[in-house]
C-alpha cells in the first residue's frame, strides 16, 4: 500500500486499525475506500496541479455540503485543503449501468436530482466552458503539448455556440457527470463535486446525455422530466452543449497530458472525445440548430 495514504489514514484516525483499498475510476485524483471502527469512508488525495484544471477546492466543499444537505451527495467528514485530503462517507450503493441512465426510472431520477442541485444556491466558482476550452489549450501549449486533433476547427465552431447561448452563472452545476460519479442506493446519488461551479444548466444536461450516449428519444425524456415540456429550442441547445461537453473533455485530456502523474492514457481520452465532438458536429445541421437555440429564453 502507498505510504502516503497510510500516513493520511494514521493522521485522521490515530491508533485505530483501518482496512484501506484503492478505488478505481478516478481520472483526476487517487481514491481509497477506508473502513475504520465499523464505518466506511472514501479518502481522496488530490492530483498534481489540479488548480490548472479550473478546480476551486473551497467551492467544491460548498457544493459538496449543498448536495449532501439535499440527500444527493455524500457527507463530508474530514478536510485538509493544504494537504489535498478530502474524506466523505462511503455510499453503500451500486454503480448505475451506463445503458440504464437514459431509461426509466433513472433518467427521471437524474433530471429531478439535477433540477434540485441547479436551484440549490450559489458558490464562488464559475464554470464557463467557452473560456475553459481555450484556456486548457493555452496551458497545455506552455508545456509543449499540442492536441492530436483539429483544435482550431473545434474552437471556431464552439465560438458560434457561445454566440447564440452566451454564458451566464445561472445554476449550480456539477459539470462532471461521468458514469463513475453516479451511484444508486435506492435513489440516484452524485459524487465528486470538484468541478462544481455556477454555469448553464444545459451543460449538465448535455454532459450527462453525451457521456451516456443518449438517443434522441432519451434526450427528449431527459428534457421532459427536467422542464415539463420539450421544445425545439431546448433540443437544439442540448445538442450544442453536447459539443461544449465533448470539447471540454477533449481539451481537458490534452492538458492532463501536460500535468498529470496518473497512469492514464490521456492521449486516447482526448482523441475519443474529440472524435465525439466532430461526430456530433457532422450529425447536426448546424445553422438551423444555432438559430433554434438562439430563440431559447
Amino acid at each position: 500500500m502507498d505510504t502516503t495514504i497510510c500516513a493520511v489514514v494514521a493522521a485522521i484516525w490515530p491508533g485505530m486499525p483501518a482496512d484501506v483499498a484503492p478505488l478505481s475510476g478516478g481520472i483526476t485524483n487517487t481514491n481509497y475506500k477506508v473502513e475504520v471502527a465499523g464505518e466506511v469512508f472514501v479518502v481522496r488525495l488530490a492530483g498534481e496541479r489540479t488548480e490548472l484544471l479550473g478546480i476551486d477546492r473551497a467551492s467544491e466543499v460548498a457544493a459538496c455540503k449543498m448536495a449532501a444537505s439535499l440527500g444527493i451527495g455524500p457527507e463530508l467528514v474530514h478536510l485538509d485543503l493544504t494537504q489535498g485530503v478530502f474524506v466523505t462517507r462511503f455510499i453503500e450503493g451500486s454503480p448505475v449501468p451506463p445503458e440504464q441512465v437514459g431509461v426509466e426510472p433513472i433518467v427521471g431520477e437524474m433530471a429531478t436530482a439535477l433540477r434540485r442541485i441547479h436551484a440549490a444556491g450559489s458558490i464562488h466558482a464559475t464554470f464557463n466552458t467557452f473560456e475553459l476550452v481555450p484556456a486548457y489549450r493555452a496551458l497545455a501549449a506552455q508545456s509543449g503539448v499540442a492536441p492530436g486533433f483539429d483544435d482550431a476547427s473545434m474552437l471556431r465552431s464552439l465560438e458560434r455556440v457561445a454566440a447564440v447561448r452566451p454564458w451566464q452563472p445561472a445554476a449550480l452545476c456539477h459539470n462532471d457527470l461521468l458514469n463513475s460519479n453516479l451511484i444508486h442506493d435506492g435513489q440516484v446519488r452524485i459524487v465528486d463535486w470538484e468541478y462544481a461551479g455556477m454555469g448553464d444548466c444545459f451543460f449538465d444536461l448535455a454532459n450527462l446525455a453525451v457521456n451516456h450516449h443518449f438517443t434522441a428519444s432519451q434526450d427528449e425524456a431527459l428534457l421532459g422530466h427536467y422542464f415539463g415540456i420539450v421544445s425545439e429550442p431546448q433540443m437544439s441547445a442540448l445538442q450544442l452543449f453536447k459539443l461544449a461537453s465533448e470539447a471540454r473533455e477533449a481539451m481537458w485530456g490534452v492538458l492532463q497530458l501536460a500535468i498529470s502523474t496518473l497512469q492514464i492514457d490521456f492521449e486516447a481520452y482526448a482523441a475519443e472525445h474529440a472524435g465525439g465532438y466532430f461526430e456530433i458536429l457532422d450529425s447536426i445541421d448546424l445553422e438551423p440548430t444555432l438559430a433554434a437555440a438562439a430563440a431559447l429564453q
